[in-house]
């Protein structure tokens, strides 16, 4: 059937057709089935909805990435994808292996399956497991497609964490030391998705971060790092689309959060890294036993692929740092790179770098570098290689001008902090959208506290978030505060 396209706007991945349903009809297709388009420079493949208002008969809608199509294209059913027998065989816990692995990559890189196909292949993960070896299959297949970037040198550091702690804004602290050593460290970063803030976010209030591979082999030519934004490159572009298809079903599977960092440190050249891995009660890895699961095999999968591996499990029992939020967290790791700043975020990212510097078989001391200036200056460098201003200080920074303060409704010790609330209260702030919007922790767990004392201050840039992120707070714990006597398991 010869149908005359029509560009559509719909907000879609999926590269997206619209027929009428009369067209529908005739062709034998139904909603979500798949149709192969013929024109002059080959051929292309669109998932079909059906309509009897967008398009007329004798039309096909198309959407992006389909919007280059025009004029006349013949149309007729497509098979489906060779991946959907994977899936399902995933679905039944049937092991994979590697070309049925490398298939399935090779459909969402080229867009043939739909986010509910997607869907599936995530919920038999969840539900299965990886073993070893498709983890290893989907690291390397991932990393296979899209964008490489080579630096022809025998190390290039990274670092990554695994998330779910707020405020654990360590990465341009450890950024600016190794690269302050003389070590390459090309790191490319994520926005928030459900936390709020990337360490892309955070960066931003300083800098461009929307660099392309050869504005970053610029960067890192002039200061040794640079720390940009991973989704405005194609370094393993299938991690983005499971990612976004993951969040809305808060599932983060354990195989696949390792093929997702790994697959994206091959692809961005790095040799060495360093994985930090918190564990606490409300952190993404709840315990030290899970930690430990979670570091041994992202060590096997970086041996495979030539890799080499630390990871630093730590405890994230609460926030690190005192601002949560894009704006907040860049006071934070300012104020460390000056010298100052929270000292849990001082010493933990003074740590994870000089874990780092060692497993490059660098003689640095990390310390020292941060403590003479040296590393503020290679931030301050790379701000400036990336269109910021080298000389901006804290009190440049801009925070939300409309603010509450919550207090402790009882004497004690805090025992915990929940992550997920903290986290949460920010978003409903309006961060990390709003730069300026987010928090300041008052305490953290371990801490005397008294009624009335002062737990997080919420900053918001309009009045209706504020409210918003002050009604949540009414309904949930941001601390849980024991009296002394509650803490007291046994006395001899």
């Amino acid at each position: 059937m010869e149908l005359e396209t029509v560009q559509i706007d719909l907000d879609t991945e999926t590269p997206t057709v619209v027929l009428h349903e009369e067209d529908a009809r005739e062709l034998g297709i139904h909603p979500m089935d798949r149709v192969q388009l013929r024109y002059d420079d080959g051929t292309a493949i669109g998932v079909v909805k059906v309509t009897t208002g967008l398009v007329a008969v004798g039309q096909i809608g198309v959407t992006h990435p389909l919007t280059h199509l025009q004029g006349s294209v013949g149309v007729q059913p497509a098979p489906q994808p060779q991946s959907l027998r994977y899936i399902r065989r995933k679905l039944q816990d049937i092991e994979l292996d590697r070309s049925e692995i490398r298939t399935i990559v090779q459909d969402l890189y080229h867009d043939r399956l739909t986010d509910v196909e997607l869907s599936a292949y995530i919920a038999g993960v969840y539900a299965n497991g990886m073993s070893l070896g498709e983890t290893i299959h989907m690291t390397e297949s991932m990393a296979d497609v899209g964008d490489r970037i080579e630096w022809g040198e025998p190390v290039v550091a990274d670092k990554h964490s695994i998330g779910g702690v707020p405020g654990n804004r360590t990465t341009p602290i450890v950024v600016a030391i190794v690269a302050a050593a003389g070590v390459k460290i090309p790191k490319t970063s994520s926005r928030g998705i459900t936390s709020p803030a990337g360490t892309a976010d955070t960066m931003e209030v300083f800098c461009d971060v929307e660099l392309d591979a050869d504005e970053i082999r610029r960067v890192v030519g002039e200061t040794n790092g640079c720390l940009v934004w991973g989704g405005a490159i194609e370094l393993s572009p299938v991690d983005d689309r499971i990612i976004r298809v993951e969040t809305p079903l808060s599932l983060d599977p354990e195989g696949q959060v390792i093929a997702s960092v790994l697959s994206k440190k091959r692809s961005a050249g790095s040799t060495h890294v360093v994985i930090d891995i918190p564990y606490g009660e409300s952190a993404k890895v709840t315990s030290h036993t899970e930690a430990r699961k979670l570091a041994r095999d992202f060590k096997r999968v970086g041996e495979r692929l030539d890799m080499r591996i630390r990871c630093a499990i730590t405890r994230g029992d609460g926030p690190i740092g005192v601002g949560i939020g894009p704006a907040h967290e860049a006071q934070d790791v300012l104020e460390v790179l000056q010298g100052d700043g929270p000292p849990d975020l001082r010493s933990k990212g003074v740590r994870l770098a000089s874990i780092l510097l060692s497993e490059c078989d660098v003689d640095a001391d990390a310390e020292e570098i941060l403590g003479s200036g040296r590393a503020l200056e290679t931030f301050r460098s790379i701000v400036a290689a990336q269109d910021g201003d080298p000389d901006v200080s804290v009190d440049d920074i801009r925070v939300g001008e409309h603010t509450r303060t919550l207090t402790a409704g009882r004497d004690g010790v805090v025992a915990h902090v929940d992550n997920s609330v903290v986290s949460e209260l920010a978003r409903r702030a309006g961060a990390p959208k709003d730069m300026a919007a987010g928090l300041q922790m008052h305490t953290g767990v371990g801490k005397e506290i008294t009624s009335g004392d002062p737990v997080v201050t919420v900053y918001a840039d309009s009045e209706p978030k504020l409210e918003d992120a002050i009604a949540l707070s009414e309904r949930a714990e941001v601390i849980r505060i024991l009296h002394p006597d509650e803490t007291l398991i046994e006395q001899l």
